[in-house]
This record gives C-alpha cells, sequence and structure tokens, in this order.
C-alpha cells in the first residue's frame, strides 16, 4: 500500500540570509577595488560603509523572518547586489571628480538607501495582505495621474534640460513620476480585475488576429492620450513609453489577447510619430538617436558619443575598477551609469548585471503566477514589468536601441525619487510573494464512516 504525502515548501530564509552576506561580499570587494585602483589605497570608509549596509539588509531580513517567513528568498539579495553596485559606480565617479563626503553622490545616494530600504520594511510590517490596496483602485488612480500631472502645474513645476518630470519645493526637489507608477498600477490591477471579462470578448477577425470589439477600446485610447500627452507636454519619452507600456502589458496578462499588444504598439508608434513631425525637442532627440556623430549632433550634445566610446573602451573584460575614465561622460552617476560600468567591468561584467536584472523580473513574475487572486497576478505582473520597461529604455536609450530618455537605472542611477520607489516595490512584491509560497491549511481528515455523525432530518 503506497501513501500519499504532501511535500512542505520550504521557506528559504537560512538561503536567503546566506546570499545576503554574499552580496554584500560582492560590494565591499568592489568598493576596496575601487579605491585600490582609482587611488591606490583601501577607502578608509570601507568596513564602515560596508558594515552599515549589511546591517541595513540584515534588519530587513530579520523582519521578513517575522512577518513574511514565505517571501521570495531571492529578491532581496538580488536588489542587494545592484544597489550596492550603483553605490560603488557612483563612490568612483566622485574620486575622479575629487568631490568629498559633503559634495559628493555617495553619501546622499547611501541615506536615500537606508530610507529606501526602511520604506520596504515599513511595507512589509503593515501590509498585512496585498489585496486591502484593491480597496483603493480609483483613489489611486486620481492621486496617480495627479502626480503625474503636477510637473506641469506652475510655480512647483520644474524643467530640466528640456524634461518637465520634477517638482522643486523650496530645497526640496522630487521626480513624483516615480510614486505615480506604483499608485497606476495598483489602479490597473483593480480596474483590469473588474472588467477583464468584457475585454476578453472577441470581436472581427482581421489578418488572422481577433480584435476586440470597438466599444472595448475606451481605456486603451484614454492611456493612449495620457502617454502622449507626458510625451508632448512633459517632453519625456521614457515616461510616456514606461506607462502605456505597463497598462498594455497588464492588458495582455488580463485578457491573454495578443491584439491588445498590437494594438498598443500600433498607437503608440502613431503618436510618436505625430510628436516627432510636430514638435522640434521631439525631432532634436531623434537626430541624436539617428547620427549620433554626426558633426550636427555633436554640436547639440557629445553625451551619447561619449557614452558608447566609454563602453567601447571597456571592451569585453573593462579597465577595471576606479582604472577608467567615466566621468568625461555627463551625468554618469545617473542617466548614463550603465555606460559608466561598461567602461570599468566590460561587456562581461555589464551582461551580469542585467542578468540579474532578468532575474529580479522573473521572480516577480514567478510571484505572479503562484498567486492565486487575479488581482495580486495583475499587481505583481505590473510592477515586474515596470521594472522590466524602465531597464529597457535606460539600456536602450543609451545603446542607440531607441532615443534618448530621461530616466534612471532602477537601484542603480543616483536619485531618491527612483530609489525610494522601486524600494517600495520591492516591499509589495515579498508581500505579495509571501501570500503565493505560503501553504494552504491542512484540511482535517475525516474519520471512519461508522463515526459520522446522523441528522434526522424534516420536511415540509
Amino acid at each position: 500500500m503506497s501513501i500519499i504525502s504532501s511535500i512542505r515548501p520550504r521557506r528559504g530564509r537560512n538561503v536567503e540570509l546566506a546570499l545576503l552576506i554574499f552580496a554584500v561580499a560582492i560590494v565591499l570587494f568592489a568598493h576596496i577595488s575601487t579605491g585600490l585602483g582609482a587611488k591606490g589605497v583601501v577607502p578608509p570608509r570601507a568596513l564602515a560603509i560596508g558594515g552599515i549596509f549589511i546591517a541595513l539588509t540584515v534588519a530587513f531580513h530579520l523582519v521578513l523572518r517575522w512577518r513574511a517567513p514565505w517571501a521570495d528568498p531571492l529578491i532581496l539579495p538580488i536588489v542587494t547586489v545592484l544597489n550596492g553596485m550603483g553605490l560603488v559606480m557612483i563612490d568612483r565617479i566622485d574620486l575622479a571628480e575629487n568631490r568629498t563626503i559633503h559634495t559628493g553622490w555617495a553619501f546622499k545616494q547611501l541615506l536615500w538607501t537606508g530610507l529606501g530600504i526602511t520604506l520596504a520594511t515599513l511595507v512589509v510590517l503593515f501590509l498585512r495582505d496585498h489585496r486591502l490596496l484593491r480597496r483603493y483602485t480609483y483613489l489611486a488612480g486620481v492621486v496617480g495621474f495627479v502626480l503625474l500631472l503636477m510637473p506641469l502645474m506652475p510655480f512647483i513645476g520644474t524643467s530640466v534640460y528640456s524634461a518637465k518630470l520634477w517638482i522643486t519645493i523650496g530645497s526640496f526637489q522630487f521626480q513624483p513620476g516615480e510614486i505615480s507608477k506604483i499608485l497606476l498600477t495598483i489602479f490597473f490591477a483593480g480596474y483590469l480585475v473588474q472588467t477583464r471579462d468584457a475585454l476578453s470578448v472577441a470581436g472581427k477577425r482581421v489578418l488572422g488576429m481577433q480584435l476586440p470589439r470597438g466599444r472595448d477600446l475606451a481605456p486603451i485610447l484614454l492611456a493612449w492620450l495620457a502617454s502622449v500627452g507626458v510625451l508632448v507636454f512633459e517632453r519625456d519619452l521614457g515616461s510616456s513609453l514606461l506607462f502605456f507600456g505597463l497598462f498594455v502589458s497588464m492588458l495582455y496578462v488580463a485578457t491573454e489577447r495578443i491584439s491588445w499588444v498590437a494594438i498598443g504598439m500600433g498607437l503608440f508608434a502613431a503618436g510618436a510619430f505625430a510628436a516627432y513631425l510636430l514638435f522640434d525637442h521631439v525631432q532634436v532627440r531623434v537626430e541624436l538617436w539617428l547620427h549620433t556623430f554626426s558633426p550636427a549632433a555633436l554640436q547639440v550634445s557629445d553625451q551619447l558619443a561619449l557614452g558608447l566610446m566609454g563602453m567601447g573602451s571597456g571592451g569585453l573584460f573593462g579597465t577595471g575598477l576606479g582604472l577608467g575614465r567615466p566621468d568625461i561622460t555627463y551625468f554618469a552617476h545617473s542617466d548614463f551609469i550603465i555606460p559608466s560600468l561598461g567602461e570599468e567591468i566590460g561587456l562581461i561584467g555589464l551582461f551580469a548585471l542585467l542578468i540579474l536584472f532578468v532575474l529580479l523580473v522573473e521572480r516577480g513574475m514567478r510571484t505572479a503566477i503562484g498567486t492565486r487572486d487575479g488581482f495580486g497576478k495583475l499587481l505583481a505582473s505590473g510592477l515586474a514589468f515596470s521594472i522590466a520597461l524602465q531597464c529597457f529604455v535606460v539600456v536602450g536609450g543609451v545603446t542607440r536601441v531607441i532615443p534618448l530618455t530621461g530616466l534612471t537605472m532602477p537601484f542603480m542611477s543616483a536619485g531618491g525619487s527612483s530609489l525610494l520607489a522601486n524600494w517600495i516595490i520591492v516591499g509589495i512584491l515579498l508581500r505579495i510573494s509571501h501570500h503565493a509560497r505560503q501553504p494552504l491549511p491542512e484540511a482535517k481528515p475525516a474519520g471512519p464512516i461508522g463515526e459520522l455523525r446522523t441528522e434526522a432530518v424534516s420536511t415540509p
């Protein structure tokens, strides 16, 4: 006689702790190598920075053991490596520009990292169930669109290098679009859960593709108009592509119809082409993209050309940490941190970092697959897609796959807005993964038939 027993899944917290220690060791080794390469000495604050970094991550790990023991054990170590390598490269650029701890970007980024980890910890502590977010579907949508449009408001909206993505209140500067992507993801998830049955209804068949009904096109048209508005008025192709691509991807996950993807790509291409014909700033971006090394383009901006030449000088294995010249490229610590890393760790090292991003997105999608409720599936997939799209936009821009945008690389680029938003995404994904991996309570086996109670029920 064979006995069938259920296999209880492993929590993976010890694996997470071991990977965390290994991740911090990688970051500390890279930091020491940077100091030796740039100045010939071990950075005097290496152990202190490493201690602070491991204290923050281990504290988050302990909170996960307490509040979310079934959370995915790979997400936190992956993000730790990415965030840490970003800190190392920012510190390396500070060394090249002879910046002190008070004037440099590295210490500020470390403070933002601590605040981001704290916010992710608070999300895990106080968000007991991700399904509670569904109650605030339309509130999240309203607040998300308000935050997205805040840079256009007078007095507080700030234009930085022709892109209106910032708000300034006194000495405080913030990019509200980073927070709006989280709120809009919550809104899209809640909205699509309610309307996916109607959106899944097939319409006419054209060119072998089952198109949706005409009456169901209103949501994607509204999202398209909003993305075109961001492209035109805020002058930012990256944010426009991010928000519209996020909606289309979640729409595909909800309906499983490739026709929505085709319609979305066609609408965005049409909007981008119209913007190119009508607006000068779009034409300038396209010209820099197509003819980067032409004399006319170099007179406008040589930033992209310098970044490409920096990556080219790195080759396969890189110049070595601290031995390159990434500081020659403008904004090497933020928009162009990928070319900075590519120059010093080479193509192989850069591919290793991109693989970590792929693994992070994969864990987010794995969480979406394992989640038992529709809202959680859409929310987890949307958050994973937001990281993937942001990486594509940034890496595609600096490698001339698409026109250059003003987005920052998640977890790596200098900037508090992006770092805080992405750590909040990590906290939400960890909370959802806890519910996805947590085993269901086992039902109590019924006793023998002879021991079951019987009741006499009178019928009318």
